[in-house]
């Protein structure tokens, strides 16, 4: 498919793989709506300096993914601005470093807000934009899920488990949205310079990196290319590819 003229919402947009993202996809002509939760001028000259590299449309949009009307306000505004919605990147989350065996540091609370970010959150947007890129007729969703969501590792097992979540979820949306939207998802290992890594513990960052095949981190560039991929693709969905350095074999 050709993106040249789409609009792509991507959440987390100002973020370390989510700017990588928006980068990659405006390279191919796509107009972005960058969406933030907090840093809002971050937002704001992620997209200004979209607009001034690759002569495209971007804006900026904050939300609080947790909240439904949130949700559905703001995929309104986006195809209002932009006046379509054809792509939708998942890569907003959340994550607290806690380790497996520290159960007690595992509160309720705390499973409840990296459920609410890092599942319901795409939920409720898949749901809220499935009309739109309906109309679209080409309409494409990619989720940025972990390998923590392919074994039992990561910050923490809520973390794992959320990301588990949205692999299946991934292929469950594939079902309900085919034939017009297709669903694919790119499943990272340990990046470098986001703030999910910021989260971890030294030498959990340490040991993911030499656990590794290649002997290091993914590279942030690799998970965007291959998420513009997904969003070329006229015949995959409900799939999952990994972009670890040789960690996680599924």
């Amino acid at each position: 498919m050709d993106l040249k003229g789409k609009v792509a919402l991507v959440t987390g947009g100002n973020g370390g793989l989510g700017q990588r993202i928006c980068h990659a996809l405006a390279r191919e002509g796509v107009h972005i709506a960058v969406m933030y939760a907090q840093s809002k001028d971050q937002a704001e000259g992620v997209a200004r300096n979209l607009a001034g590299q690759y002569q495209i449309n971007a804006a900026a949009f904050g939300c609080d993914i947790t909240d439904g009307a949130a949700v559905e306000t703001l995929v309104a505004a986006v195809t209002a601005r932009f006046g379509r919605l054809d792509i939708l990147i998942n890569d907003a989350a959340f994550n607290k470093s806690v380790p497996f065996q520290d159960l007690d540091s595992l509160t309720v609370e705390l499973w409840e807000k990296i459920m609410a970010v890092n599942l319901t959150g795409p939920m409720r947007l898949i749901k809220a934009a499935a009309p739109a890129l309906k109309a679209s007729k080409a309409g494409r969703i990619v989720n940025i899920s972990s390998v923590a969501g392919l074994g039992p590792t990561g910050s923490s097992i809520a973390y794992a488990v959320s990301k588990a979540g949205l692999i299946h979820l991934t292929r469950c949306m594939a079902v309900a949205l085919a034939p017009e939207t297709l669903v694919n998802c790119v499943a990272p290992g340990l990046l470098e310079g986001t703030r999910a890594t910021a989260n971890l513990r030294p030498e959990q960052i340490e040991r993911s990196a030499a656990s590794s095949l290649l002997q290091k981190a993914a590279d942030k560039d690799d998970c965007a290319d291959m998420v513009v991929t997904m969003c070329r693709t006229d015949t995959m969905t409900g799939q999952t590819i990994v972009i670890d350095a040789g960690r996680i074999f599924h």
